[in-house]
């Protein structure tokens, strides 16, 4: 299909590379709660600044630049533990399962393609109901994004070249991850993407229209 672009292009797509959180899950509650409670603990409430949709060592690093690497380690797991224990309130963002739906019935290739690590993203994707049928976590990679590593990866496994493959985020970057792997971007909301879409019900009419 040929999606147009803020720039008035036709860009090809033949398969869609999902963010997690912020796009097809809502766990701003659950990640929100899980910080808050770590950053007490450590007596750093002042400092923390949430930053939705980047690896957590890199949330860690702005929150306390001055712990060493094994310091770090020790932190990420106390918080990799603390989000995927707490997953009241998640819950798939609307639209999302019509959205999914209608892609397997199309027979259009989708993968999931998130900051979180495997425990993580496998429990936030069960209480949301999603079975993504491909994912790409955290564990996967060396660099998380805003690098373009996990979007290169999440191409190479729905066997599609990134260059015709569609990001969806719902954060810059998330969207600057796509862009460096130089696929077609859409952010959610006011991004600086390829096409900006109001929430994922948009984005389905879109490519709805696009497969026309």
């Amino acid at each position: 299909m040929l999606l147009r672009d803020t720039r008035g292009r036709e860009r090809p797509v033949e398969a869609i590379l999902f963010d997690m959180d912020g796009t097809l899950v809502d766990s701003v509650a659950a990640t929100e709660r899980a910080w808050r409670t770590w950053a007490e603990i450590h007596g750093v409430t002042e400092r923390l600044r949430i930053a939705h949709g980047q690896p957590v060592e890199a949330s860690i690093r702005q929150t306390m630049p001055e712990i060493d690497d094994a310091t770090l380690a020790i932190h990420r797991a106390e918080m990799r533990e603390r989000e995927a224990s707490d997953i009241a309130g998640v819950v798939p963002i609307p639209g999302t399962v019509e959205l999914l739906r209608w892609l397997e019935g199309e027979d259009i290739p989708w993968i999931i393609v998130t900051s979180a690590d495997i425990n993580l993203a496998r429990a936030r994707l069960g209480a949301a109901g999603i079975v993504p049928p491909r994912l790409v976590t955290r564990d996967d990679v060396t660099h998380g994004k805003p690098h373009p590593e996990p979007f290169l990866l999440g191409a190479e496994r729905v066997g599609i070249v990134a260059e015709r493959c569609l990001v969806v985020e719902d954060t810059q970057a998330g969207v600057d991850s796509g862009h460096g792997a130089g696929a077609v971007t859409a952010g959610i909301g006011s991004l600086h993407a390829d096409l900006v879409v109001d929430d994922i019900p948009h984005l389905h009419r879109v490519l709805v229209a696009a497969r026309a």
